[in-house]
């Protein structure tokens, strides 16, 4: 007998002054997926909304909305029905040594190591005679056909290290799908989350038009919506900290952790002042 781990990934801002190569992931066992599922809808429907749930449109209007919508996603995660993973990059951390290969490939290449590292999976808990399925879904990757399969092997090859064979993950290539965030909700919620981290790192709340004195009313609306969120990361992680990495006492609760943060450093770097805050 197996199981399932229903992950939805997504990324954002390639390239921020302070921060970058913004990550996310959601992660449902399959016990829950018809939970939580029904949770979002309902507080979707619940609140009318018809449209795209997406940070880019949160407004001063729809403020109490997209309060409510994490509200309800953050009451799952409190109770272990959804695992949240974040990965960003220190855009003053310049990796060196690189080849012609990496700075090409360097999206899927993030995308990899997030997905190897960033959930934990090799400290999931599975009965010894099980397997757990990985059914990955990845809003449509912005790369040609040909590097998006080759991406795609790479992925169901993690099924192959021993760590994922000592804990039994498998990863068919009919369970790796790109699709539309329109049909997935936890993609709608995850896209808000990323979309407030990678706001507030980077100093996008401090703003101004130009011209202007003052911030415009969409700014302050998202700044309270992240405010919001971190309020509720807050009452999970003891001494939360938005750009660090997520203290752990040990490696498995890379696993056990309903959400973390990861601040990926490349192996070698250098050090570009101006882009430190």
């Amino acid at each position: 007998m197996s199981k399932a781990y229903f992950i939805w990934c997504d990324e954002s801002l390639k390239s921020g002054i302070y921060y970058s190569n913004f990550y996310g992931g959601v992660l449902v066992e399959s016990k829950n997926i018809q939970l939580v599922n029904n949770r979002l809808q309902s507080v979707v429907d619940k609140i009318k909304i018809t449209e795209e749930i997406k940070w880019g449109k949160v407004d001063a209007y729809k403020l109490p909305a997209f309060m409510e919508l994490m509200n309800v996603f953050f009451d799952l995660v409190k109770k272990g029905k959804i695992k949240v993973r974040i990965m960003f990059r220190q855009t003053a951390h310049v990796a060196v040594g690189l080849t012609p290969n990496h700075s090409e490939n360097e999206f899927l290449l993030l995308y990899y190591q997030f997905l190897k590292h960033s959930f934990g999976l090799p400290y999931s808990r599975v009965a010894p005679t099980n397997h757990v399925h990985l059914r990955l879904h990845f809003d449509n990757l912005p790369d040609t056909i040909s590097k998006v399969q080759q991406f795609k092997e790479y992925i169901k090859g993690l099924e192959r290290l021993k760590p994922f064979q000592d804990a039994k993950i498998k990863i068919r290539k009919e369970d790796i799908f790109e699709i539309d965030s329109k049909q997935h909700l936890p993609l709608q919620f995850l896209d808000v989350i990323l979309g407030a981290m990678q706001f507030r790192l980077n100093n996008m709340h401090k703003l101004k038009p130009d011209g202007k004195k003052r911030r415009g009313k969409r700014t302050i609306a998202k700044e309270k919506l992240y405010k919001h969120i971190n309020q509720k990361i807050c009452t999970l992680r003891n001494r939360f900290n938005i750009g660090m990495t997520t203290g752990s006492k040990n490696k498995t609760d890379y696993w056990n952790h309903s959400y973390r943060h990861w601040n990926f450093k490349p192996k070698d770097f250098e050090v570009n002042q101006e882009h430190y805050k």
